[in-house]
């Protein structure tokens, strides 16, 4: 069913799921947060490239974490579902930011997929996130394609690509891919890393008998 929801483009994806912090500075954007707040409302991140890509996601305000003398403010918010825009309206009748009808993509959550590609998703995340630096087990939790998409070094179009995909088995298929091709290059460089480290220390070389 469609939905009216204010409008907040940025050049970043919000995914289904995704607590997401944002600085809120500009007026406009102040008036939005502000009217989501008083009236109980979401709004909608859309999704800039080049251009409005005239799709986004439904966002909820968890919380105002901090509120400045000047009117900005720092929120805490929560990704609900990605959209498609019908129209697009700037700014709102009476307002100062943009606005319109959007309607909700189907299949962007769910547990499509065969447990094998989950299996093989989980593997490659335990090898990936602590040569990141990311301290977290995906075994112990609750995971979705969307749970480590923004670490994991996809480009901002790769996101937007990730977020259009109607079934998480194509999600997990897409992100396999990636971290196969990754992870070797972070692997070559936390080997790089270690030599580097090394070099400085006294060491115990084994004479060599010729």
């Amino acid at each position: 069913m469609p939905k009216n929801l204010p409008f907040f483009p940025l050049k970043l994806v919000a995914f289904p799921g995704e607590k997401l912090n944002l600085h809120i500075f500009e007026p406009r954007y102040r008036q939005l947060i502000g009217d989501c707040l008083l009236h109980g409302n979401t709004f909608g991140i859309c999704v800039y490239l080049e251009k409005l890509t005239m799709y986004g996601t439904e966002v909820g305000i968890l919380e105002i974490s901090k509120t400045y003398e000047d009117g900005r403010m720092d929120i805490k918010t929560l990704g609900i579902r990605p959209f498609r825009i019908i129209n697009f309206v700037n700014p709102i009748e009476g307002k100062l930011y943009a606005g319109g009808e959007v309607e909700f993509l189907e299949g962007n959550v769910g547990t499509d997929a065969d447990q094998d590609l989950y299996d093989e998703f989980t593997e490659l995340m335990r090898t990936m996130l602590p040569l990141l630096g990311l301290r977290v087990d995906p075994a112990k939790e609750k995971i979705d394609t969307f749970t480590y998409a923004h670490k994991i070094g996809l480009s901002l179009e790769e996101e937007f690509q990730l977020l259009m995909m109607k079934s998480e088995t194509a999600r997990l298929q897409f992100l396999i891919q990636h971290v196969r091709k990754a992870l070797p290059i972070l692997l070559k460089m936390e080997d790089a890393k270690r030599k580097i480290q090394m070099n400085g220390h006294f060491k115990y070389l084994d004479p060599l008998n010729f």
